[in-house]
């Protein structure tokens, strides 16, 4: 986790409380007491202040029961696997991992179901290399061995990854082709959303026009960085909001979830380095909006 320019002197115990919210100032006091959080590297102190560009790192060993419960058994929609890696077509509604408030029903809980031996990284994230937005669909890759998840982490890190989402959005975003390049941190108005603000950590998303509508356009999105809600961030802050994006835009249509899908994924497979791409279609409710669009 990084320090961003809003959050420049607070105590660490006020941050992380502001930041997640999962436990009391105290919580986090007795946590930080325990050696389990450390500023750059060192063991912290809860009154120490935060500064822009610190990383914090935190050790919260998951419960018996939810690191090793086998899952709920939901179903999984696989577009890939071998014996490195699986591509997952994540639904909308979906959280990809446990955390406060969503304790179980998460992806995670399926793929310990289906494969019990992906045992790699994080107990609570076993594999996970990247995640999705909980309303965001799409192709969603995991690591099914040491080597490929740090092969893949590699990919993430060095930005070699190509992600490409298709997104609907409010009114016709003119250039047809641009890259919104503007840095992205904590809104500082409201800590449970993000926002374009002066921050040590920059974000650029490369859009282009796919197709026009009579208020709407379909938008071919690239983020070239991994910033949380990037793309929807991004997107409003120029004036064109996610269609149903009730967070950054309006729920102007009930869709019931935002119109953002994770449709193309193209990295080099762990094993060969072959470039590799997976490819997730828009599902039924967006392709549906989509063809409404096109008899209006």
């Amino acid at each position: 986790m990084w320090v961003e320019a809003a959050d420049v002197g607070l105590r660490l115990d006020t941050f992380l409380v502001t930041r997640l919210s999962a436990r009391s100032r105290t919580g986090w006091a007795h946590i930080i007491g325990e050696g389990r959080v450390h500023l750059n590297g060192r063991a912290a102190r809860a009154s120490e202040r935060v500064s822009p560009g610190s990383r914090i790192e935190i050790w919260l060993p998951a419960p018996p029961d939810q690191a090793t419960a086998p899952g709920d058994g939901a179903p999984l929609s696989v577009l890939f696997e071998d014996s490195d890696v699986v591509a997952l077509d994540k639904p909308a509604g979906q959280v990809t991992h446990p955390a406060p408030g969503n304790p179980t029903g998460t992806l995670v809980d399926a793929l310990r179901a289906r494969y019990p031996d992906i045992v790699v990284g994080d107990a609570r994230r076993p594999g996970l290399v990247h995640r999705l937005d909980r309303d965001t669909s799409g192709v969603l890759l995991i690591a099914r061995n040491d080597a490929a998840l740090r092969a893949l982490q590699r990919q993430w890190s060095d930005r070699s990854v190509v992600k490409e989402y298709l997104a609907l959005v409010v009114g016709h975003p003119q250039p047809e082709r641009a890259t919104i390049d503007a840095p992205i941190g904590r809104d500082p108005r409201d800590r449970r959303r993000m926002a374009v603000v002066d921050s040590v950590r920059p974000a650029r998303t490369r859009y282009e026009t796919q197709e026009r509508f009579a208020r709407a356009t379909l938008l071919l999105c690239v983020p070239e960085t991994g910033r949380t809600h990037q793309i929807r961030v991004h997107l409003a802050s120029i004036g064109y909001p996610i269609v149903a994006d009730a967070t950054y835009g309006t729920r102007n249509v009930d869709l019931g979830r935002h119109f953002l899908h994770a449709w193309r994924l193209t990295f080099r497979h762990p094993l060969n380095g072959a470039r590799q791409t997976i490819e997730a279609p828009l599902p039924p409710d967006l392709a549906a909006y989509v063809e409404l669009l096109r008899r209006a």
